[in-house]
């Protein structure tokens, strides 16, 4: 356990050197008056986050054979979604949040119009990524590509999810454990699953052939945000590098308020034997893909 544990570490640690490589070339600072918004940008984008979905991506990817390079640019494109989601979800008209990854928010270091700008930009730069030729020489898999990120982006999953949260909040809607599940596949788990999906887009691997891969990330998915559930009311707020408690001060429906945190942990816990299950006709080529859905629920951040 322990050397799939190191393994783990490793590959998160290079991912997120890569990412922030990538991120880097991508963002140069320009020598006028955008420079604001490109600072803005950098500063959500390098240099913080666990990089779980590039890695999901790369290492989905590298089943299939996939140049490294492409799968990262693919993964770093994910990521920008990723960062200009936690962008505006921080701002005062949202969740009003102070700090993320253990350091202020960008709209606190730089102001609200700037970090709504910046999550502007940076979602319009993972589709101009995925657009590259760079990223695949295959204009199909470049179009599959932002299709497959654009709905899991939008109405159809984390925005749409999202929705359904606020709307909860808003109105006072108490939510059962289907509509929580519901809510949490599309405001959590859709850019999980697409990392896995895009992945083996780029492998070329027919949408009949994904069904494990799917099955895969929607376990991981819901565990994911199990875990993330647990860590608000358990968790240590140095470690996670942001405001906990927030959902129970709120009084937000969770699968922990719904379940209790005994059922709740034994529930993530049997997905992730649930997710690993359908890796089986994998070897040690999926070890990474294993090892990251063990780490979804051991996590502290």
């Amino acid at each position: 356990m322990g050397d799939k544990a190191n393994l783990l570490a490793d590959q998160l640690k290079r991912v997120q050197g890569e990412i922030d490589s990538v991120f880097d070339a991508f963002l140069p600072v320009p020598q006028d008056t955008r420079a604001r918004l490109v600072e803005a940008m950098r500063y959500a984008a390098i240099g913080g986050g666990k990089r779980v979905r590039p890695l999901l991506l790369v290492s989905t990817a590298e089943l299939f054979g996939v140049d490294r390079t492409a799968a990262l640019r693919a993964g770093c494109a994910v990521e920008a979604i990723h960062v200009y989601s936690l962008i505006h979800d921080d701002l005062p008209c949202m969740d009003d949040d102070d700090l993320r990854h253990g350091k202020p928010t960008v709209h606190k270091v730089f102001d609200e119009a700037t970090a709504v700008l910046a999550g502007d930009a940076l979602h319009a730069l993972a589709f101009e990524i995925l657009a590259d030729q760079d990223t695949s020489a295959d204009p199909f898999t470049r179009s599959e590509l932002m299709m497959t990120l654009g709905t899991a982006s939008g109405m159809k999953g984390m925005a749409g999810g999202q929705m359904m949260d606020m709307v909860a909040d808003d109105e006072g809607i108490e939510y059962d454990l289907h509509s929580i599940t519901r809510l949490q596949q599309l405001k959590t788990g859709a850019l999980l699953a697409a990392s896995v999906e895009m992945g083996a887009i780029m492998g070329k691997v027919a949408p009949e052939g994904r069904a494990h891969l799917r099955a895969y990330s929607r376990d991981i998915g819901l565990a994911f945000q199990i875990a993330d559930d647990l860590l608000d009311v358990s968790g240590d707020e140095a470690k996670a590098g942001k405001a906990l408690r927030k959902d129970e001060s709120q009084g937000k429906q969770t699968f922990v308020t719904l379940m209790g945190a005994e059922k709740a942990r034994e529930q993530a816990s049997a997905l992730v034997d649930q997710a690993i299950g359908h890796l089986a006709s994998y070897g040690e080529e999926a070890e990474t893909l294993r090892a990251l859905a063990r780490f979804v629920v051991e996590r502290d951040r």
